[in-house]
């Protein structure tokens, strides 16, 4: 989806992502369905798998293993095809730590290890055009 990979990341994506990052999977689950319910286009695949990451890391926290790596594996599908970058997020990054942490959740005794601090992090970077 190269056509968003320029584009300055929406004011629901930011807050989306200042939750997802604080943690507060369930909220930023709020805000990031709002921006997609809201977008006619395929962009709404990136906030859908932002998302569904986010809820996958809820349920991780929750001891709920089966929903953790089926919303990671969801998730990291939809993300898939906007890599790079979309809106100044960066999936590749994203996809890189959803993966590493999905890999250790299926481990033996990789839920009772999971850390929110250790939770992958979603970051956006600021357009060229924004930087004036």
């Amino acid at each position: 989806m190269t056509g968003h990979a320029a584009e300055p990341p929406p004011p629901l994506l930011v807050e989306g992502v200042r939750l997802f990052n604080a943690g507060r999977w369930f909220e930023a689950h709020e805000v990031l369905e709002d921006a997609w319910r809201a977008e006619p286009g395929e962009v709404r695949r990136l906030y859908q798998g932002l998302l569904q990451v986010g809820v996958g890391l809820h349920h991780a926290s929750r001891g709920n293993l089966r929903g953790a790596l089926n919303l990671l594996d969801r998730g990291m599908a939809h993300l898939e095809r906007f890599r790079p970058r979309c809106l100044g997020l960066e999936v590749d990054a994203l996809l890189r730590d959803a993966a590493a942490v999905r890999r250790a959740l299926d481990e033996p005794g990789g839920l009772e290890r999971f850390r929110t601090a250790g939770a992958p992090r979603a970051v956006l970077t600021k357009c060229s055009a924004e930087r004036g």
